[in-house]
């Protein structure tokens, strides 16, 4: 073999040499190709996670307007909340007494009643009858209100229920201490004290 001939030979190695690396690229780029073309999720989330971070001051300004639009809602509501709470307090001071005053109308009606018919007659009883009656209705008109007298008859004094005015000496060990005498009957508003009752109590 001359040394042409092996001069011809390197050049066909080196040729079939650049001919293998340009098929090896040109795979490898296929390959790549190929999984891009698998995958083309990997290639959003990255385009996506650019634009995030390419953009945080109008995500923190998108925030900023919700807190703001949240803050003016609740804002409203309890300006609403107010209004409406004032306007009930407002009503029930001044038609608060409603439901005493229509509870008691119809014991007027029976006062003028007997006033009326006290014109016609001289007779005391009658009119005594009359006044205890109404009376009578009067009392539990009130206890249907949630009024109640306050015991006084054989009771222990409590200064939570009752008002000494007088203090009776001589009245032996066992009234010591207990109510001698009711000078102002007390009232008990569902079970809260209205008016305490003024007693006369045993020494």
């Amino acid at each position: 073999m001359t040394e042409k001939d092996i001069n011809i030979e390197d050049e066909e190695l080196q040729e079939d040499a650049q001919d293998a690396a340009t098929v090896n690229e040109t795979e490898t780029t296929a390959d790549e190709t190929e999984n891009t073309a698998d995958n083309p999720s990997e290639g959003k989330d990255a385009e996506a996670g650019e634009a995030t971070e390419k953009d945080p001051l109008e995500a923190a300004q998108e925030e900023i307007e919700s807190l703001k639009d949240k803050y003016l809602r609740s804002v409203a509501e309890f300006d609403n909340y107010r209004k409406r709470t004032l306007k009930e307090k407002a009503d029930l001071i001044l038609n608060g007494g409603e439901k005493t005053v229509s509870a008691i109308l119809p014991v007027i009606d029976d006062m003028e009643r007997a006033i009326e018919n006290g014109k016609k007659t001289d007779d005391v009883a009658v009119l005594r009858e009359g006044m205890e009656l109404i009376y009578h209705k009067f009392m539990k008109t009130l206890e249907g209100l949630g009024v109640k007298k306050i015991e006084t008859e054989n009771a222990d004094f409590s200064t939570d229920v009752h008002e000494a005015v007088a203090m009776v000496p001589g009245m032996g060990d066992d009234k010591k201490g207990k109510v001698i005498d009711c000078l102002q009957t007390g009232y008990l508003l569902n079970d809260k004290v209205i008016r305490h009752a003024k007693v006369a109590v045993g020494q």
